[in-house]
């Protein structure tokens, strides 16, 4: 195989590796949000949980304040999720919500 056709190669499967790991951090996130973070939402809202993260006066702005607020309510609720956790549920709400 020419050099090229190696690089090319390599580029295809990592990108492929890359893409079926991000997706699995958000399936997780997804997971983690559906068992931890729904009820707490929906009592807050009254209704759809979700409207949190769309309503025209959101608290968060960028992905830095959503970090920031995962890991304030993963802390509120005495989760003791690890990093991987908060991010998981980071890169589910900005895939779906934020798109920062």
């Amino acid at each position: 195989m020419k050099p090229s056709r190696t690089l090319t190669a390599v580029i295809a499967i990592l990108a492929l590796l890359f893409g079926a790991s991000a997706q699995a951090d958000v399936n997780r996130g997804q997971q983690l949000h559906a068992t931890n973070c729904v009820s707490c939402h929906t009592s807050m809202v009254g209704g759809n949980g979700t409207a949190l993260y769309t309503r025209a006066n959101r608290l968060v702005g960028s992905r830095d304040q959503l970090i920031a607020q995962v890991r304030r309510c993963e802390s509120t609720l005495g989760l003791r999720w690890f990093d991987e956790d908060v991010m998981a549920v980071v890169e589910y709400l900005n895939s779906n919500f934020y798109r920062f």
